[in-house]
């Protein structure tokens, strides 16, 4: 990194992340507050080089969205709704085989699956959805579960610790958990973003308890609505926090708020300026979180595509189905296909690599100087 490229305001934190030192919650609302985008992103990629060099992975994966019926009514949230409502709807466990069989011929490595808070879906259900999901592939990654309804799944349906309860779901194939969930930490904010959800100590909780137990699982932030940087700040700090105590997070994947169908209707998207720079502050802030992936499904690929040079090192996945974005009025496409994703990362100058739900690699690096043609493989 050319410090002379840094303006003299920014000095001091690009001099930190030249040294691999750990930046303060001062430093981070300073780059919060920065106009200097270009500068954030020279900081961000000098992060990101040191962690995972020029590689930018992606993963094949289906999205199962099982049912939006939610005993909640969380006042951001497009996608839940009652029983009785018309947009009310649940997926039988043999029509969630059926998708995934349908994906894992083209050659899916992990299915990605969350619902609302169903208030009558009872213990076999999932235990059976789980363990015959297993049944089609053993090598198949199950990727479920927020942190929510996890607690929803202990209190209310298992009626166990979150620990048996997440003892119980792995013993039938559950392999990783979701970050979904987090939105942003502050109490203020989250009365007034999802009253009634569980608090920021009640998702890290959580997380922290499969993390204990061995288990691997990403992180969230919901941002771009009625947050302030400090807020930002202080959600990734606590993220920072428990990422020190148990290392069980392997990626942070920001989203930006959707306002076009909801009682938030009346909040401006974020920017492209403002998701660039959240994306760089995040990968400088979260230096003790390897990889940062940009969710094109929020933000659309063209942009995650310019995000690869503001600390991005990761563009999700294949997805094919997504729900709870798109029922909140989002334009970006139902899925990407490989080329698709490989292509980007080549015009980026970046060496696309497929990775598993863990982000280890699944492939050799292609180095983008010998790109394949767009005939390639779906599964490379």
């Amino acid at each position: 990194m050319k410090l002379s490229l840094i303006p003299p305001s920014l000095r001091s934190i690009a001099e930190k992340i030249e040294n691999a030192e750990r930046i303060t919650d001062e430093d981070a609302l300073r780059l919060y507050r920065s106009h200097e985008l270009n500068a954030l992103g020279i900081m961000a990629s000098a992060v990101r080089q040191r962690k995972n060099g020029n590689v930018a992975t992606y993963i094949l994966n289906r999205y199962i969205n099982y049912s939006n019926v939610c005993v909640l009514s969380c006042q951001f949230c497009a996608f839940a709704a009652k029983k009785r409502d018309p947009h009310a709807f649940q997926s039988s466990i043999d029509e969630i085989v059926a998708a995934v069989q349908s994906a894992l011929a083209e050659g899916i490595t992990e299915v990605h699956m969350v619902g609302g808070l169903h208030p009558t879906l009872n213990r076999q259900w999932y235990l059976d959805l789980l363990s015959t999901l297993r049944a089609l592939d053993p090598a198949l990654q199950l990727k479920a579960f927020t942190a929510i309804e996890i607690r929803h799944l202990a209190r209310r349906i298992f009626k166990t610790s979150i620990a048996d309860t997440l003892a119980q779901l792995r013993a039938v194939g559950l392999s990783s958990l979701t970050g979904g969930g987090a939105e942003i930490f502050d109490p203020i904010v989250r009365d007034e973003l999802c009253r009634g959800k569980e608090s920021a100590a009640e998702w890290l909780e959580v997380h922290r308890t499969w993390h204990e137990m061995g288990g691997r699982s990403t992180c969230t932030m919901l941002y771009g609505h009625i947050e302030s940087d400090a807020q930002r700040v202080d959600h990734l700090r606590q993220l920072r926090e428990l990422q020190d105590e148990t290392g069980g997070f392997t990626g942070f994947i920001p989203f930006a708020f959707e306002p076009q169908t909801t009682i938030l209707a009346h909040i401006q998207p974020a920017t492209a300026f403002h998701q660039l720079r959240n994306l760089a502050v995040s990968r400088i802030y979260l230096d003790n979180i390897e990889h940062l992936t940009a969710y094109w499904v929020s933000m659309g690929l063209p942009l995650a595509q310019i995000s690869l040079s503001y600390g991005v090192d990761d563009l999700h996945g294949t997805i094919m189905e997504e729900k709870i974005f798109h029922m909140a009025g989002a334009k970006t496409p139902q899925e990407q296909t490989v080329q698709s994703l490989r292509r980007v990362i080549r015009e980026a100058g970046r060496d696309p690599v497929q990775r598993d739900s863990y982000y280890n690699h699944l492939t050799p690096v292609a180095a983008t100087s010998a790109p394949q043609s767009e005939g390639e493989l779906v599964c490379a």
